[in-house]
């Protein structure tokens, strides 16, 4: 893994805008194309590997966590744990998540999984795109997101009748831009689609079924909005009464896998496994670690430790639900750049990475979006995608 300068393409804002990216300087630079980050073809495929293989022990960890009855750690409701069981036994879809991984040249360590709501899916999937296929067109990326999310989408049609499928968010400008590439994506699938504010799905109590603005009921409901905030909101419980004649995507069961508390689960499991960091519900024996709330967004509440002394904090309105704590990983520095890889999962398989980077230790809303490449001149992908398809 290298980082390489570069030089930002003429009128590349504009660029950008063009393809409906347009947060990619808001509150400062995020999309940041003055470099971008080279990787072997071994690095690509132990990320692909890495990927898999924690995907694989997220789903043993939700049977060991309804299993050993671990409900306490993950601060959920009773009302709504047996949604959440029957969501998982019933197979409810999942479309995506990105797991964020630390690497420092030789070892990948699991840092969390984006599991409910993973925001920078457009930008690691077409952006950056465009911008290789631009400047590098003989090169290739880890990247084949787009490809995967079309033919998943694709595969669940034939399960999801009718195939009306509505999309929704708050309305803030990335949030929307992420929403409205999902659903492009399940429209290129064959889908009839819409988009829905998150705060206009309505409620008709008499009849317990989400609604539209047109009254019609809503059947299925792709939602970039977090559980736990539903919960929060008092909507857990409409939920449950509903008895998913509305079905969400994604399913209740991804609270579990995008809870901090999945961490300490996960080592319990695995103890001492190669891609994973120590990480416990109580500081235990760690002297070098980071203090994570349960829940948490944007590196909110976060603190590192080295000797027990905090070295950097960040601020924010999470903890209520407590705290986990991760031995802390040491991020390779480039010149005074942390990157952070964000590695998709889309269906069953790995699909891609992108890159943030952060001039802190704890990455946070101020990190930028970097793309990256793959320096062998063979395909890693065996069909080379049009970008077109774009």
């Amino acid at each position: 893994m290298k980082k390489i300068q570069s030089q930002f393409r003429k009128n590349w804002q504009h660029k950008l805008e063009n393809l409906g990216f347009g947060y990619h300087s808001l509150d400062g630079l995020y999309w940041d194309e003055s470099h971008y980050y080279e990787f072997s073809l071994e690095e690509v495929h132990k990320i692909e590997n890495t990927t898999a293989e924690l995907w694989q022990m997220c789903l043993e960890a939700i049977d060991y966590i309804i299993s050993q009855n671990l409900w306490e750690h993950f601060n959920i409701p009773k009302c709504f744990r047996n949604y959440i069981i029957t969501s998982w036994e019933e197979d409810h879809p999942s479309i995506y998540g990105r797991f964020d991984f630390g690497f420092d040249g030789e070892n990948i360590k699991l840092l969390e999984f984006n599991a409910d709501t993973p925001t920078s899916l457009y930008e690691a999937s077409v952006i950056q795109w465009y911008w290789l296929q631009e400047m590098f067109p003989y090169k290739d990326q880890f990247n084949s997101i787009h490809e995967k999310l079309v033919d998943y989408w694709k595969y669940l049609k034939a399960y999801m009748n009718p195939h009306y499928l509505y999309f929704a968010s708050l309305t803030n400008v990335e949030d929307v831009t992420n929403v409205e590439y999902m659903r492009d994506c399940a429209t290129q699938a064959g889908f009839e689609t819409e988009f829905i504010p998150i705060q206009d799905i309505g409620w008709a109590e008499e009849i317990n079924e989400f609604v539209a603005a047109d009254k019609s009921i809503m059947e299925y409901i792709f939602k970039l909005y977090p559980y736990e905030w539903i919960l929060e909101d008092g909507f857990g419980e409409k939920l449950v009464s509903n008895g998913f004649r509305s079905q969400w995507i994604e399913p209740a069961w991804k609270i579990l896998l995008s809870s901090k508390a999945i961490l300490p689960i996960l080592w319990e499991m695995y103890p001492n496994h190669d891609y994973l960091l120590e990480a416990y519900f109580e500081p235990k024996h760690l002297n070098d670690f980071v203090k994570k709330p349960i829940y948490s967004r944007e590196g909110a509440n976060i603190a590192l430790y080295k000797n027990n002394v905090c070295i950097e904090e960040n601020d924010g309105v999470y903890g209520k639900e407590g705290f986990i704590y991760q031995q802390l990983f040491n991020l390779r520095d480039f010149n005074g750049s942390y990157p952070i890889i964000g590695s998709w999962i889309i269906g069953q398989e790995s699909a891609g990475i992108g890159i943030r980077e952060s001039t802190h230790l704890i990455t946070n809303n101020q990190s930028r979006f970097v793309p990256h490449l793959i320096d062998e001149n063979k395909m890693y992908i065996k069909e080379k995608r049009l970008s077109q398809k774009r």
